[in-house]
Order: C-alpha cells, then structure tokens, then sequence
C-alpha cells in the first residue's frame, strides 16, 4: 500500500518542530527514523496531513555526562547504542540488548527515542530503560521535564507524552559500585519480536543482592516489573535456591494476554526459564 498525501517539513530546531506541530492544530506526525512511521502510514493506521521531519536537529543527538548521568539523544541510532563506549562503560545493558534489536539495516537507521516514544511492549530498549530506572527528557512549548521510565510507559504503544511533545533523550542514573546486568530474549528466529524478553539490572556486594529490577518485555501491553519476583531476591546470594523461589514469585507478576499462537501459559513458562537463565548469568558477572 502507498501512504495518504501529506505536507513534509524539514525542522531545523526544536522550537521550530514545536510550533509547526501546533500550526497543523495537531494534525501532524513527528519523523526521525522512519521505522514505526513509515510503516503505519503505508498501512494507513496515521493519516496525518503533515510529517515534520526532526532528524537534523542537534539537540536531539549526542552522548554526554552530566553529575555522572549519561545522556543518550533520542536520535542515537542503534547501531550507535551497540558500539558508543560511552554506553558500553555507564549503560551496558543497553548494548547487551541492542544486538536483539530486529536486523542490522534497522539498526542502522532505527533511533532509541523512536523505540522508547513508540512503547511498543515487545520492543528491547522500554524494558531496558526500566530495568536502569531511566528518566526521559520530554519537551514542550513550556519547556522540559523528566520522566521517570516507571510512570513514562502507560499501555501499548502509550506513553505520558502529550500530543505534540518530543522525547529528546533518556537519561541513565550513575554507575553504583557492585552493579550487574543481564539481558536474554527467546524469539523464533533472530531479529523477529521476541516471544518474551528480560532485562535486569542489580546491586550485587560480597555475593549478595541489595538491589534489583526485573523487566519483562512481550509479556503485557507494556513492559512489566516483576516486583515480587524483584521482592524474593533481595538479601540473597544469587543461587539455585534463591532463583527457584523467583521463579515462583513469577506468577503473580505475570498475566500475558491472550493469543492464538502463544497461550498465556506457555509465555509464563518461557519466563520463568529466562528469568533462571538470566540470574545465572548474573550470579556469574560477580
């Protein structure tokens, strides 16, 4: 299918994406990558009379640190996520992650802000966010504020962006001594969605957890805390024992929806098995 008619605009800055958002009275669509957007416009989900193109506004790239904060540009590409070792040093499991990311050309091109604005509940980077405890840079015409990644993800494809708003970067909390990483997905076949996804981020000091967040992806209509299961490690050693009873916990975090090809109770058992895996593989980075 070929997408409706529409106006394109090239922005320059971000008050000038601003205002023609608003001079369309909001009948507009913001475009960085192109990977959600195009898509949904060839399928005819958006018909927006105007696509006002953000990708060459500075303000939306670059990698910095600020009071041990490191700040990722909503227009990072991918690939970028994969390789910077500014990311790989103060956000590792971002890059743990970015090579389950769909297939090298949509790295290429694809932007974490499109993935994070998106909210797509089975993509890798919402969960990640969750995971680190992340914070989003919205900006409006009245100016910028944070959004921590716990209250930013509402539904599927939902955020607490208003209309109009952009995402112009994700911020990562500072580096905590002993802190560990671990993400793992299973999927069909490499670059599909995944079935069910995880990522988890902790504090693990003289072998024993003081922290952790358990994030599930392809799990819900948004990515989804394992609170419980999140409850039930804390103050243990990361071992068989500690991870069954994890496991265990699972069940009251999760209640994936409905689906013909994957029944709710086999997605919980991919859980379950990945949540083993991935604390393994945490247990052994100490």
């Amino acid at each position: 299918m070929k997408p409706p008619a529409f106006d394109y605009l090239r922005a320059e800055s971000i008050a000038g994406a601003l205002s023609a958002f608003q001079e369309k009275d909001g009948d507009a669509v913001y475009l960085a990558g192109g990977h959600s957007v195009v898509p949904s416009l060839n399928l005819r989900l958006q018909a927006p009379s105007s696509l006002i193109d953000i990708s060459a506004i500075d303000t939306l790239s670059g990698i910095s640190r600020h009071d041990g904060w490191l700040r990722i540009g909503a227009m990072t590409r991918h690939v970028d996520v994969l390789k910077n070792p500014e990311i790989g040093k103060h956000a590792p499991l971002f890059q743990a992650a970015a090579p389950h990311v769909a297939h090298p050309a949509i790295r290429n091109r694809g932007t974490i802000g499109g993935s994070l604005s998106l909210a797509d509940p089975a993509s890798e980077f919402p969960a990640v966010a969750l995971a680190l405890r992340a914070e989003m840079e919205v900006v409006n015409p009245q100016g910028l504020r944070r959004v921590p990644a716990d209250d930013f993800f509402i539904d599927i494809f939902e955020t607490d962006m208003e209309s109009g708003e952009i995402l112009q970067a994700v911020w990562i909390p500072p580096v905590q001594a002993g802190q560990v990483h671990a993400f793992d997905e299973l999927a069909r076949r490499q670059g599909d969605y995944a079935m069910v996804g995880v990522a988890i981020s902790g504090i693990l000091l003289a072998g024993i957890l003081s922290e952790i967040r358990i994030a599930f992806l392809s799990v819900g209509n948004k990515p989804t805390r394992a609170v419980a299961a999140e409850a039930a490690l804390i103050g243990l050693p990361v071992n068989a024992a500690a991870i069954a009873v994890a496991q265990e916990e699972l069940e009251k975090d999760l209640d994936p929806p409905e689906d013909p090809q994957l029944p709710p109770a086999a997605r919980k058992h991919m859980a379950r098995v990945l949540l083993g895996r991935t604390l393994t593989t945490l247990g052994a980075s100490a």
